[in-house]
């Protein structure tokens, strides 16, 4: 899993969870509406302590809501509005509401209890609230349970409930399995979007993305940073001698050399055609002149097969430090500047030149 696709989760995941307390606080509302109604219905009809226990029921959701509204605590109030709903429906099995009907309003709550928890909680919940049902219903002698229901409405209750908790189960099941090929399906056009298709690498508009940030890093808090421009030496030549595939092997050969000799916080891009730019956070021009002439000794010491032929392949690199710019434009300018010195003095070097294992000149002083 890549850290952009945990951020499209944590993105996904918050928008979600703040979608359910907009829906919450307005099934909350809805609630305070339904037990007032209800509860005066009750009253009319000479139910009076039914009436009474409706209204008391007003209180913890009226609380749950205001609570949440001070401390912006989800869980807190996914809990208050479950334990609340669960009490209610208990209260209406056990005394058996208005006639008899009160576990009808139990079905409300197996698609709540899936969507506000997983899937193994939201079972796990309901076969408990299946077996509080089972005992009120075979034990109506119990204290606290007032209501009394026959055979026929108890096979039906159960047979119905089961239908809507299944369905309700492979809704939601369905629901986040779709969201979760989504992400995927983001995940992976966000990287197309970004990756050079060919090496692997980041893209040209996905390193001008790194270099302004890492410049605005920069101007924040004085964090160096340092680039490597780095040119395939005569590329056009081993296209042109043994094939434009030979030149995509030595391209994805060299990628995977660059990936091996940077670090994990350095980003390696194909700046295009031939040319590639690693951008090296938090370090110095003479720490990247280091690492430059490392991955060109790399090159040069590796065999660059293809076909069982091998192909002739060196590198040129020009490396700048943002210490001696002002802007990412200027930046790369003079990277760009250093490596036409590294061409023009004979290819296969870095400038400014630093010296090497194999007996290359002594740096001069980088201007």
């Amino acid at each position: 899993m890549t850290a952009s696709y945990r951020h499209n989760q944590i993105i996904s995941s918050e928008h979600e969870e703040q979608q359910i307390s907009l829906l919450l606080n307005g099934l909350s509302a809805m609630a305070l509406l339904f037990l007032t109604g209800i509860g005066l219905k009750a009253w009319f009809a000479d139910h009076h302590t039914h009436a009474i226990v409706l209204w008391l029921f007003n209180i913890p959701v009226l609380a749950n809501m205001l609570w949440y509204f001070r401390t912006g605590n989800r869980l807190a109030q996914k809990a208050g509005l479950l334990i609340t709903v669960a009490l209610l429906f208990a209260y209406l099995i056990a005394s058996g509401g208005e006639g008899n009907t009160g576990p009808l309003w139990f079905y409300v709550f197996p698609p709540l209890l899936f969507f506000l928890t997983s899937l193994k909680g939201g079972t796990a919940i309901l076969l408990f609230c299946y077996l509080l049902a089972i005992i009120v219903f075979q034990f109506p002698n119990l204290p606290g349970v007032a209501a009394e229901y026959s055979t026929d409405f108890k096979i039906r209750f159960f047979a119905t409930l089961t239908f809507e908790s299944i369905f309700c189960f492979v809704l939601e099941a369905g629901r986040l399995q779709a969201r979760n090929k989504l992400l995927k399906l983001a995940e992976s056009h966000e990287k197309a979007a970004r990756t050079d298709e060919l090496t692997g690498l980041a893209n040209r508009r996905d390193m001008h993305n790194r270099l302004a940030a890492e410049f605005s890093r920069y101007q924040r808090s004085g964090h160096h940073f340092s680039v490597v421009l780095i040119d395939l030496d005569l590329f056009k030549r081993v296209n042109d001698d043994f094939g434009h595939d030979a030149g995509d092997a030595a391209l994805r050969h060299f990628a995977s050399l660059v990936r091996k000799v940077i670090r994990q916080t350095d980003i390696a891009a194909r700046w295009g055609g031939e040319e590639f730019l690693i951008l090296l956070p938090d370090t110095t021009l003479l720490q990247a002149l280091t690492l430059a002439e490392r991955l060109r000794a790399e090159v040069a010491a590796t065999e660059f097969r293809h076909q069982e032929q091998i192909l002739p392949v060196t590198i040129s690199a020009g490396v700048c430090s943002i210490s001696k710019a002002g802007s990412v434009n200027e930046l790369l300018k003079l990277a760009d500047i250093n490596l036409y010195s590294a061409k023009e003095d004979g290819r296969n070097r870095i400038a400014p030149r630093v010296r090497s294992q194999d007996s290359q000149p002594a740096a001069e002083s980088p201007a």
